[in-house]
């Protein structure tokens, strides 16, 4: 009788690690902006209020409270 072989399927990811890393970068570059744009109140800055004045249309046109 001959010998039968079981037959194991290929498991390859759904998502290349480039793209989940490229992924990764965006998202963690988009929570940066938005916490800049909603938190910061020129702490980050070390130019004085730039940051802040810069940020402060952005804030008013999200709807976040500044004043």
């Amino acid at each position: 009788m001959p010998k039968v072989q079981s037959v194991h399927p290929v498991i390859s990811p759904a998502v290349s690690t480039r793209v989940l890393w490229t992924a990764l970068a965006v998202v963690a570059v988009l929570l940066l902006m938005a916490y800049l744009v909603a938190f910061d109140q020129g702490a980050v800055s070390r130019s004085g209020m730039y940051l802040h004045e810069l940020m402060h249309d952005g804030r008013h046109l999200l709807g976040v409270p500044c004043h």
